[in-house]
């Protein structure tokens, strides 16, 4: 089943059961697929639908969005706003991939540099293009930067 049609039949299923706030993250969800639809048809890319692997990094953004939302909302000192966030937060992760931990992401970095071949930093941007169409959505790019830097440093 594609993710599209997991968010539909996820979002048919909270209205039964009268989840607002399911209801309304799976909404932006949805809302958030269209859009990036709508943008890809504007660029001129062939496809109108984007793949379930651009649906992720579509997630991840917005996860990131409202990690950043947590962040404001506990230093501004509204816990019940940080609250719905997280709430939110966990239902958009449920549509992704499972994170790596931390030890997993380093072997997987390591190993990607071994079969590209890498040796020192000037390779990292084929190490990085590795992880992204190997471990998209598994892999907080920011910190693999950070990890790739380290082990070819």
């Amino acid at each position: 089943m594609s993710l599209r049609a997991a968010i539909n039949d996820a979002l048919k299923d909270a209205m039964k059961a009268g989840d607002k706030r399911r209801i309304s993250t799976l909404r932006l969800m949805n809302a958030a697929i269209k859009d990036k639809d709508i943008n890809s048809r504007t660029e001129g890319h062939d496809s109108a639908l984007t793949p379930d692997a651009g649906l992720v990094d579509l997630f991840g953004k917005m996860v990131k969005q409202r990690q950043e939302s947590v962040a404001v909302y506990e230093q501004g000192g509204r816990p019940e706003l940080a609250q719905a966030e997280r709430e939110e937060i966990a239902i958009i992760q449920s549509y992704m991939p499972k994170q790596l931990s931390d030890d997993e992401a380093k072997a997987a970095i390591a190993a990607i540099i071994k079969e590209v071949g890498a040796a020192s930093v000037k390779d990292m941007g084929k190490v990085m293009a590795a992880l992204k169409t190997k471990y998209a959505g598994q892999i907080d790019m920011a910190k693999a930067g950070g990890i790739v830097k380290a082990l070819l440093g």
